[in-house]
């Protein structure tokens, strides 16, 4: 009996203070891909059902895969991959549009909008329309309030980094990058890098998929601190590090501000670094003792203000993406009692097929 294989659960796309922000560009390496799907169609045409069951088949044939959530709903997919066959899967559609770069040689389109019955969708023209458009509206609410606690936290950094020492910061850096890298001997090729989102605010909350891609890894190390203490500029340093050795690195990025990191694995290190909670019983990096309290006290009361501020500004970025849920439901409604499933069912057996062929 074939093993099944295993998933990782990852965030291509974000919703942060910056508008949508995509880091598609590494969900596959084109160059090295040997197919690219892109799928091509209207809201409640099947794209991420599609996407779900060909993942679904692969793993039960022992296949490894990522699916790629959506960073508004977790439960949607975005993406598809199946590492051992160089292959993907993509929704190429709003906010992520995306086209073939190498058509034919890499790249293909499918077009599940083929399969719907446009004579009854324009039958709902005025309605549909009003909808999309009201998710658009949505939208650009919750980027305003991701704004405005971007702002708010700033606030709340600034107020750490005051009652900071960053000497004893810079000196507890250059510990671990001697004792991780120092004594490493350079790797003679060109490192890959890949940057993704570590988290996503979605209409369920704050979520992410940590234990799936950092559930392997024999040394995970868990840096503790408070906003302003360091902890990004601790991982980007020991990122930029490994890559100078030569080692490839996966880079996770924060949601809220995608410039800054959550969490780095470096995998032919069989090692990571996170600022995750889930794993603070693991080994631990504690910034927070470099936090003089004397000065952060006469700051309490502000800090108090500002973080129960911030809090609140990101319950409004979620209650407004349970809107736009409802909303997007409600658009789907219209195109799933008009699409020709049969069809779309028949073409996922024809894609299933012609994916098999590349494992050789």
């Amino acid at each position: 009996m074939t093993n099944k294989g295993k998933i990782k659960s990852l965030l291509p796309g974000g919703n942060t203070s910056l508008g949508f922000f995509s880091y598609f560009e590494y969900v596959i390496d084109l160059k090295k891909a040997n197919k690219v799907y892109y799928l091509k169609g209207g809201p409640g045409t099947g794209k991420s059902s599609m996407m779900k069951k060909i993942g679904d088949t692969l793993i039960n044939q022992g296949y490894d895969i990522e699916f790629h959530h959506c960073s508004a709903d977790p439960d949607s997919i975005d993406a598809l991959v199946i590492p051992k066959l160089k292959i993907a899967m993509l929704d190429g559609t709003a906010p992520h549009v995306i086209d073939p770069k190498y058509p034919g040689a890499v790249d293909t389109i499918v077009h599940l909008g083929d399969y719907w019955q446009e004579e009854s969708l324009r039958k709902n023209k005025e309605s549909i329309i009003e909808a999309i458009n009201e998710n658009g509206r949505i939208y650009k609410r919750v980027y305003k309030f991701l704004g405005a606690a971007k702002l708010i936290y700033d606030d709340i950094e600034w107020t750490y980094n005051q009652a900071m020492d960053f000497v004893e910061v810079n000196a507890i850096t250059n510990e671990i990058l001697e004792e991780f890298f120092e004594n490493l001997a350079p790797k003679k090729v060109l490192p890959q890098e890949r940057h993704l989102f570590g988290s996503a605010y979605t209409h369920k909350g704050h979520i992410d998929f940590v234990e799936t891609y950092l559930t392997d890894i024999k040394g995970i190390y868990y840096i503790e601190g408070a906003p302003g203490t360091g902890k990004s500029t601790m991982l980007e340093k020991i990122a930029k590090t490994a890559m100078q050795k030569g080692y490839d690195v996966e880079v996770y990025h924060e949601p809220l501000m995608p410039d800054k990191v959550e969490s780095i694995l470096i995998p032919q290190l069989d090692m990571a670094f996170t600022t995750n909670s889930k794993y603070q019983d693991q080994k631990y990096i504690n910034l927070n003792k470099f936090l003089q309290k004397e000065k952060l006290n006469k700051y309490k009361k502000e800090l108090e203000y500002s973080e129960k501020l911030f809090q609140q500004l990101i319950n409004d970025v979620v209650y407004n993406l349970q809107r736009t849920k409802k909303n997007h439901d409600y658009i789907e409604d219209y195109y799933v009692s008009n699409i020709q499933f049969e069809k779309i069912d028949a073409l996922r057996e024809q894609l299933i097929e012609e994916i098999l062929t590349f494992d050789k």
